[in-house]
């Protein structure tokens, strides 16, 4: 079961970075917000880079072909990501701006581990990060005024991927904590996944607010 449940989740989060990869060059933007994508990228290259140091487990092996794909995305966030701010935001202050973020995902990851050890802050930083995503792939969402950048496939791969491991570390290992937490991902997630149906199916009500958004003017 532990091995079922673990390849389940690496396999669901694999097709969710390839998705937003995919996305990403084809649609000249970014598939995950840039906080996310910065906690993901450092929770990927620490622990993978530590998970190999000591006997190679299943995980360590998915979290390196994680990190690599990150790194794909990180390419599409600092290539197309300028374009969708206000001319204010230079390329220079989004760059910078960019790298101010991961780095301190960088070390936000370190503080867990300062603070909790590796056994528990590998799980509590990947829960609370989750969560964290689940809330801003609806902010995406609402953003952009639709799905651009966005897909159904990201959005239940990214529920899958999240509910195996809450299963077993939550559910199967009794951590209470971290079932909530997982729960709560599941939350946000189906509400990401029937808002991304709810603008399939009816696609005129959003085109119609991407353009009343367009006509708001900004002020001076």
């Amino acid at each position: 079961m532990e091995i079922l449940l673990t390849v389940a989740s690496g396999l669901a989060w694999t097709i969710v970075y390839i998705e937003a990869i995919r996305i990403g060059f084809r649609q000249k933007t970014y598939a995950m917000p840039i906080a996310a994508l910065g906690l993901n990228i450092a929770w990927e290259t620490i622990y993978g880079i530590h998970g190999l140091l000591g006997p190679i487990s299943a995980q360590s092996i998915i979290n390196i072909v994680w990190a690599a794909a990150d790194v794909v995305i990180v390419v599409t966030f600092f290539r197309f990501g300028r374009a969708e701010l206000p001319k204010f935001v230079t390329r220079p202050l989004f760059v910078g701006w960019g790298i101010v973020v991961i780095g301190a995902s960088y070390a936000v990851q370190w503080l867990f581990i300062a603070q909790f050890g590796w056994t528990d802050a590998v799980r509590y930083s990947a829960f609370l990060q989750n969560l964290l995503m689940s809330g801003l792939f609806i902010a995406l969402f609402i953003a952009r005024r639709g799905t651009r950048g966005q897909s159904l496939v990201i959005a239940i791969a990214k529920w899958i991927g999240t509910l195996a491991p809450t299963i077993l570390i939550g559910a199967l290992a009794n951590l209470p904590f971290i079932l909530g937490i997982g729960l709560l991902c599941s939350v946000f997630d189906l509400i990401y996944i029937a808002l991304l149906i709810a603008a399939k199916t009816r696609p005129a009500v959003f085109a119609e607010s991407r353009q009343q958004g367009a006509k708001i003017p900004i002020a001076n």
